[in-house]
């Protein structure tokens, strides 16, 4: 007889017949009194430490309605499910046909959910799951409408562990799961997207109970990790607590959970935290994990927890742990909603699904009540920090809030902003670090980081490789190079690099990198759009823009001499010179004798004495003291115009006036015209393709050198560089040479690292560090402007002519000056007149009475007349009546004598 296997078909027997009997007995006991028995069945795993919780928990909800109603009693029938898909499935239905169960409750994972469930729609018979799909399908209550979900779906949970990896500035990570959470992956994928996160590798593990040697197996799919990954952000899905275990230990043996690493533990190893073995929660120190939230300070939950611990105690004395878990709060939950659903429908006539759907209270798992047969209240988690032996509570995390220290009180008090951008617990993360790891494989003194170097550059004054042959060795000088050493101090950790000279074009050097030949490019990359798909930049450190270098030629002109002022201020000056002559010929050609004379040499005399005054030449003297205040203003007018007329024509006849040989890329193409560039940036490509030159026309350009010489034979009649490019040549060959303003704009210069690298956003905040204290200006200064002639040269720029606007006050000033003294002399004249004439009459004294009554009237005449006449001009006023005449008309006059 073969006795090891004859033993185990004994032992399934005896455990077969226990079973029958005590079921048996349950029911007799049930149904002894005059209470109704309710059939209750539950598919559960008690051979795991969540099946084994759930027992428990379940028998105790039982036992507390049995000892309280009067009507009805609940007899639990429990099946274990095995390694077979479909086993849940038979187990369901031999209930249902066989034993005439009322209701259906188990079922730790969507497959076996979704398979009883059909077999609940059938029979009519409500299936209450502990699982849910990861994304609820919008048919579900048509398609199992006897099924009620006592989990939430995936959604909530991908989202979590996405504000996390954001939290943490994560772009890239690896994520683990158990077969079959092929949904949890996908939705987990696309939240990470929404962060602008992706999955960089995924790792697939079968349950281990299909493994001989879990912890080989697992460590073999390691290896495959590093060797095809640098990411270090660990994400583990829903996965057996077993698995997990597995893994943890062997990722620690392996130095993975270390150093720049990060793990998130799935829900359903940190809800059983409370209850696992601290001897496995070692390995696990540092991770994060996300738990179910429910509230322990009820004295309903602190009244199950004394009874859950007696219980399991006498139950599973070989577990070290019998503190209860979310699942046995969740298991004792299912059994209250039957239990309350039965009470309600023998109030009734409602079926008992119905009564089922439409509970609601607070259990010891949180809020119970149900919208389309889900758990209508959002779930509610806890970020913990596994630490040692135990573990640390953090932030709680909302669908609606976030990430906060603290959960509302109320409900609906106040809306609250979401917080994802940080957790305000301090995290120990594995191997004790203090600070955010990289969550990426950084570079160490055995295995340094490989930084390719561009070899073949058109400007050395970016990058310049120098090869020694006696010691076959390189050096590396140029403007990037020194930015990089220059940031290498502001990262804050230690950074070990090779530089590799690399003969390769720049769009070679991008696959390079995203190939993983190399890690990184320093040196002078454009940052495209193209390029973003592959590789990442850090923040440009030079800007760029499409430049067109162009020759010009000399431009003579034969009124040079008129270009110092605008045409306006030839006219404004000329007017005002003839103003001033005829103010001063007015005031000068009755006092002074040089400007006596007919009218002809007066007038020649006053321009002669004006224009000589331009020069200060004139010799005529000055009579009048208004005619002094005249040439005053006037001279000092001349005297700025003649300054500054000086200036504008030496500055002029300094520079050099050039004329652009081409005027613009249209002029190129229409005339068929050569022009060169660098073949080996992306300048010849975008010539070609974004403004249409014909490839025959472009000269491929190897060095800076090259582009002179294109020049002066004629090779080429335009070159296009890139900005930081043109800076260097034009601050080299600026004579005869002009560069246009570039209207095209591209991302600018940067260094080139591997899609998702933290290290490129941490040389994003060293450059702009150095920006900001101004060290690459100082290095702009040092390697890109030149320090000759050039650097003071403005070939491209034209002196300009001086305009009006600039000295209108002072022709203002000087024309006011002339005719305000023009005003005061006329005042003047006709004062003088009057005075005179009236001198002689009292000096004749042979007026008689009657004559100066008349004189009189006709003044007050000719002043009324004056008043009321229309205006007209000065020399068309009629002449007013003489004297003479006034005695003419009158009688002779009267002679008196008088005695002395």
């Amino acid at each position: 007889m073969n006795f090891p296997l004859v033993l185990p078909t004994i032992w399934l027997s005896y455990l077969f017949l226990l079973s029958f009997v005590l079921i048996t007995c349950c029911q007799v006991e049930a149904t002894d009194g005059d209470s109704e028995v309710i059939s209750v069945g539950a598919i559960i795993d008690d051979n795991s430490r969540i099946g084994k919780e759930q027992l428990v928990a379940m028998e105790l909800a039982a036992q507390t309605y049995n000892t309280t109603s009067n009507t009805y009693k609940l007899l639990l029938h429990f099946q274990q499910p095995t390694k077979d898909p479909f086993r849940p499935t038979s187990l369901a239905r031999r209930m249902i046909k066989t034993q005439k169960m009322q209701v259906i409750i188990g079922m730790q994972t969507w497959t076996e959910a979704a398979s009883v469930a059909e077999l609940g729609r059938k029979s009519q018979v409500p299936v209450i799951s502990f699982a849910a799909p990861s994304i609820t399908p919008s048919f579900m209550p048509i398609r199992w409408p006897s099924l009620v979900t006592m989990a939430h779906n995936g959604t909530a949970y991908a989202r979590c562990v996405a504000d996390m990896v954001h939290a943490f500035s994560w772009q890239r990570v690896v994520v683990i799961y158990e077969d079959g959470e092929y949904e949890m992956l996908a939705l987990l994928s696309e939240t990470l997207q929404d962060v602008g996160s992706l999955i960089e590798y995924r790792l697939a593990l079968p349950s281990p109970s299909y493994l001989s040697n879990p912890g080989e197996f697992i460590r073999q799919e390691l290896f495959k990790v590093i060797e095809n990954t640098q990411s270090r952000v660990f994400i583990v899905l829903q996965s057996s607590l077993e698995m997990v275990i597995h893994l943890f230990r062997e990722a620690s043996e392996m130095g993975l959970v270390d150093g720049e690493s990060a793990w998130i533990i799935p829900e359903s190893t940190t809800n059983l935290l409370d209850s696992v073995n601290k001897s496995a929660i070692s390995y696990m120190e540092g991770a994060l994990g996300i738990k179910t939230y429910y509230s322990e300070r009820s004295s309903e939950y602190q009244n199950f927890e004394a009874r859950f611990r007696k219980s399991f105690r006498a139950r599973y004395p070989e577990e070290d742990n019998s503190n209860p878990g979310f699942y046995a709060l969740q298991a004792h939950d299912s059994i209250k909603i039957v239990a309350q659903a039965i009470d309600r429908m023998a109030s009734g006539r409602n079926t008992l699904l119905r009564e089922i759907l439409s509970s609601n209270f607070v259990g010891l798992s949180g809020e119970i009540g149900f919208e389309a047969a889900q758990l209508l209240q959002n779930p509610t988690f806890r970020i913990v920090n596994v630490d040692t032996k135990n573990y640390r509570e953090l932030d709680f995390w909302t669908p609606e809030g976030g990430f906060m220290s603290t959960l509302p009180t109320e409900k609906g008090s106040g809306s609250v902003s979401r917080n994802t951008e940080s957790l305000s617990g301090v995290v120990i993360w594995p191997g004790k670090l203090t600070r955010i790891p990289k969550g990426w494989n950084l570079p160490t003194k055995q295995k340094p980081m490989r930084i390719a170097i561009p070899g073949r550059t058109s400007f050395s004054k970016f990058v310049k490789v120098d090869h020694d042959k006696h010691t076959n060795s390189y050096e590396y000088t140029g403007f990037c190079i020194e930015i990089f050493e220059k940031a290498l101090p502001l990262l804050g950790y230690d950074l070990p690099y090779d530089f590799y000279p690399v003969n390769a074009s720049y769009p070679d050097l991008v696959q390079l990198v995203y190939n993983k030949t190399y890690e990184a490019v320093v040196g002078d990359v454009t940052i495209l759009e193209e390029r973003l798909q592959y590789v990442d930049f850090t923040v440009p450190y030079a800007e760029s823009g499409l430049s067109m270098i162009v020759t010009e030629k000399s431009e003579d002109s034969t009124w040079m001499f008129m270009k110092p002022f605008t045409w306006q201020m030839w006219v404004a000056t000329g007017a005002l010179l003839m103003y001033t002559m005829i103010v001063v010929w007015c005031l000068e050609r009755k006092p002074n004798p040089d400007f006596h004379g007919d009218l002809k040499s007066q007038i020649s005399t006053a321009l002669m004495f004006t224009f000589s005054s331009l020069f200060f030449a004139h010799r005529e003297k000055i009579y009048s003291d208004l005619t002094r205040v005249v040439m005053v203003s006037w001279l000092f007018l001349v005297l700025i115009l003649n300054s500054s007329y000086t200036a504008s024509l030496s500055s002029m006849l300094t520079v050099q006036r050039l004329r652009l040989n081409v005027t613009d890329i249209e002029f190129l193409k229409k005339n068929n015209m050569k022009i060169g560039c660098d073949g080996d940036s992306f300048v010849k490509t975008y010539l070609e393709k974004v403004e249409d030159f014909k490839p025959e026309n472009i000269v491929h350009i190897d060095n800076e050198y090259s582009y002179e010489d294109a020049f002066k034979n004629n090779s080429i009649a335009a070159a296009f560089l890139e900005l930081p490019y043109e800076k260097v040549y034009m601050s080299k060959y600026c004579k005869g040479f002009s560069a246009f303003v570039p209207t095209t704009k591209f991302g600018g210069l940067g260094f080139m690292f591997r899609k998702g690298s933290p290290m490129a956003r941490d040389f994003s905040k060293a450059i702009l560090t150095l920006l900001e204290r101004g060290e690459i200006k100082k290095l702009e200064d040092k390697w890109l402007n030149s320090a000759d002639d050039c650097s003071n040269n403005s070939t491209s720029e034209s002196s300009e002519s001086l305009r009006l606007g600039s000295f209108w006050v002072l022709y203002v000033i000087s024309g006011a000056t002339s005719t305000i003294c023009f005003l005061l002399y006329t005042i003047q004249s006709r004062k003088s007149s009057h005075t005179s004439q009236d001198e002689a009459e009292e000096r004749n004294g042979n007026l008689s009475d009657e004559s100066r009554w008349k004189r009189m009237f006709v003044i007050a005449k000719q002043i009324y007349s004056r008043k009321h006449a229309p205006l007209i001009h000065d020399h068309q006023l009629p002449m007013p009546p003489q004297l003479p005449d006034i005695i003419m008309v009158s009688s002779p006059p009267t002679v008196t004598i008088h005695n002395s």
